[in-house]
């Protein structure tokens, strides 16, 4: 999905992934030519051609969500940042580092351990020989679903940021609170390398989630009478009162409907926002999210289905999923919104790559696709 929202502007020399799974979608939509499945901590520099722009890795989030265990990065799963460092690393020894490392993960990271987490993680690019910045961005800005996320985005020491891209203090819509608490514990050496990056507002949504939504899903069937009941029996107080003001004004509302666990046991609750809540994984019961249709008083429920899903991230209906649902939720649940990544990769990646060539005094090739003076795009590897 990284690759979907980079789009043709970037050319994808390298792609990596641990699960055959998720290897087998990617494949299916864009050719298995550079994709390598394997765990990133035994890839070497030999497995990575030439000098990419950039370098892309969303590493797993479980031991860094804050419903996870709290493993942090030297959890099993999380721990995979530290096999992407020590490849960069190499790189790095010889002369093949990227320009631009992004890094993608959940708004959890910033607390994890206390901050020491992300104070570690800062502290590795920095040994890298960049200098990191973060931006949160909640997806909801760009497709009907709450997504914040962390975006990391580190520049080579070598490269100079143009200036409309850097500012001396955090901008409002892309500094979280949490952000800004992490950034003010870092130690003194690392604060004064933060870079602040600037980005032009985000955009306003023009979908709703009932725009994203199927009208017989093959998927996705609707709950029988007695499981909708028994649903509806779990709803929080809050969502209850939603649900009953809906119903009594008998126009058609459809609502996201997902589990919680509170103090008093698991408890359903309700969007009725027009937006989803954040797809995860299908890993639990509490991951599973549901589709509330009310009309004329009665309410009927089933799951969001994988294409559903799938619009849901910003994915175009030529994207091919997993046949199976479960695989096409864990790609989903696990995946990066691709307006997010596309908003990114214009207003920031790019530049900041096309500054560091720049820097490297890379001469601009010339082909017939791309007339001279014109932008040629960039260079990328996925992790």
């Amino acid at each position: 999905m990284a690759r979907a929202g980079l789009g043709d502007a970037w050319r994808c020399l390298f792609a990596n992934d641990l699960d055959p799974r998720k290897a087998r979608a990617y494949a299916d939509n864009w050719g298995a030519a550079e994709l390598r499945i394997a765990d990133v901590a035994a890839l070497r520099p030999a497995d990575l051609p030439g000098r990419a722009d950039l370098a892309w890795a969303s590493f797993p989030c479980q031991d860094l969500s804050l419903a996870g265990a709290g493993a942090g990065l030297s959890g099993a799963r999380s721990s995979a940042f530290w096999g992407f460092h020590g490849l960069m690393d190499a790189l790095r020894r010889q002369d093949r580092a990227p320009h631009v490392i992004a890094l993608e993960n959940v708004l959890g990271l910033l607390a994890s351990k206390g901050g020491a987490d992300f104070a570690a993680l800062c502290r590795g690019l920095a040994d890298l020989g960049y200098r990191p910045g973060a931006l949160t961005i909640d997806a909801a800005h760009f497709v009907p679903q709450s997504r914040p996320r962390l975006f990391l985005i580190a520049l080579a020491d070598e490269t100079e940021p143009p200036n409309e891209l850097v500012g001396p203090a955090p901008v409002a819509a892309y500094a979280a609170p949490a952000l800004r608490r992490a950034v003010d514990a870092l130690p003194a050496a690392l604060a004064a390398r933060w870079l602040w990056w600037r980005l032009p507002p985000p955009p306003r949504v023009n979908r709703e989630l009932l725009d994203c939504l199927e009208t017989e899903p093959d998927d996705a069937p609707w709950l029988g009478d007695a499981q909708t009941q028994a649903l509806l029996a779990s709803l929080s107080k809050a969502s209850r009162a939603e649900l009953e003001r809906a119903q009594a004004a008998g126009a058609r509302r459809v609502a996201a409907l997902f589990r919680r666990t509170r103090a008093d046991g698991v408890r359903a609750e309700a969007r009725f926002d027009g937006l989803a809540g954040c797809l995860r994984t299908p890993a639990g019961g509490s991951s599973r999210q549901f589709l509330l249709d009310i009309e004329g008083g009665r309410a009927r429920a089933r799951l969001i289905g994988a294409r559903e899903a799938a619009r849901l991230m910003g994915l175009p209906d030529s994207y091919r999923l997993p046949v199976r649902r479960n695989e096409a939720y864990h790609l989903l649940g696990d995946g990066v919104v691709a307006p997010v990544v596309r908003f990114l990769g214009e207003n920031l990646l790019l530049p900041l790559a096309e500054a560091g060539r720049v820097s490297e005094r890379w001469p601009e090739p010339r082909s017939p696709e791309v007339p001279p003076g014109r932008r040629r795009g960039a260079d990328v590897a996925v992790a």
